[in-house]
């Protein structure tokens, strides 16, 4: 009877183990965030891949995410090998600065999927196979955010700045002054732009990230200057122009890659609108054709048109915005996308 007992007990055992293999076994996903030295609560760019990320792993219950932060540059090399000795299967850097050593780590583990935000990707002007770049043409809806600047001032006078002169902060800021340039043009106005120059492709900048004194004082030195619509394109540190402009009623501010309104609430009486950068969006996709098998390094590029950037809703400030300068910024966005404007 025993031995009967323990035959039953072993066959049941058996089916349980076969019944659970495939789930043991089943193909996961670890998708790994280096991001930059912004942090991932800057309520801007590395909380918006962030955000993709998790997005991802509530879609897929293959998917697990995690990131790993930068104190400094230096941080960059060393999370990635992190990352690599942790098995994730695709490392995605988050910001223009990591480039060099994402490349590094695709050519170094050519079996491991990565992704660059803000890059180009290319190893000596090749792309790697297992190295997919995903940038962004912000300077078309930040032609919007420009011309609705200039639309709105009061003081003939709006302003931008930046947090480091690198490409995907100046291509907003030029993006900016060019809406302005169209506006004047079409209204026989002269809205000045201060802190970016399109001609030098050089203006005022912050340095980094992270300092927000410095951040505060070239917003109240816009102020005192005349500015009154300030579009601070360092991310997290457009807190500072958000609160001094809270303070001092002098100025509305434009929120820089994601939706202000929603990320940052406590701004939203000075917020006009914001220049929306889909980096969770296109954070998702690629964690979401790792997971189903398609990764491909085909790079992916953001625009109007596939709505990889936006202006956000003028939400509270919308009454500063008269309905036929709402139309016109509309019909502007139109005709970006059809190329009969150009925003470059």
């Amino acid at each position: 009877m025993k031995k009967t007992v323990s035959f039953i007990t072993l066959i049941a055992v058996a089916g349980l183990a076969f019944v659970a293999a495939p789930a043991a076994n089943a193909a996961t996903t670890k998708a790994c965030l280096a991001l930059d030295t912004g942090g991932v609560d800057d309520k801007s760019f590395n909380a918006s891949a962030w955000s993709g990320a998790q997005a991802a792993q509530k879609a897929n219950s293959s998917v697990t995410v995690k990131y790993l932060s930068a104190a400094t540059d230096a941080d960059y090399g060393p999370n990635i090998k992190k990352l690599v000795d942790e098995k994730c299967t695709i490392i995605i850097g988050v910001g223009f600065l990591i480039n060099e050593a994402i490349v590094a780590g695709a050519k170094a583990n050519p079996t491991v999927s990565f992704a660059i935000v803000d890059q180009d990707g290319l190893a000596d002007g090749k792309r790697l196979p297992n190295l997919k770049a995903i940038e962004f043409s912000t300077n078309e809806s930040s032609f919007q955010a420009g011309y609705v600047a200039a639309g709105v001032s009061k003081t003939g006078k709006v302003a931008t700045y930046g947090g480091l002169n690198i490409p995907p902060v100046t291509i907003f800021m030029d993006g900016f002054a060019k809406g302005v340039a169209h506006y004047n043009k079409v209204k026989d106005k002269k809205v000045e732009v201060l802190g970016w120059d399109v001609a030098k492709k050089d203006g005022t900048f912050v340095g980094g990230f992270s300092d927000s004194a410095k951040a505060l004082q070239i917003s109240k030195n816009f102020e005192q200057q005349g500015a009154d619509v300030i579009f601070p394109v360092a991310g997290g540190l457009g807190g500072a122009t958000a609160g001094n402009s809270l303070t001092s009623k002098k100025s509305v501010v434009i929120w820089v890659d994601t939706d202000g309104y929603v990320a940052a609430p406590q701004y939203r009486k000075v917020l006009l609108t914001s220049v929306v950068k889909g980096v969770g969006t296109s954070v998702r996709a690629a964690i979401a054709d790792q997971a189903a098998g398609k990764f491909t390094n085909t790079p992916y590029n953001g625009n109007l048109k596939n709505r990889g950037t936006y202006l956000a809703p003028y939400h509270n400030l919308i009454r500063m915005v008269p309905t036929p300068l709402r139309k016109e910024v509309g019909k502007l966005r139109n005709d970006i996308r059809s190329g009969k404007i150009s925003a470059k």
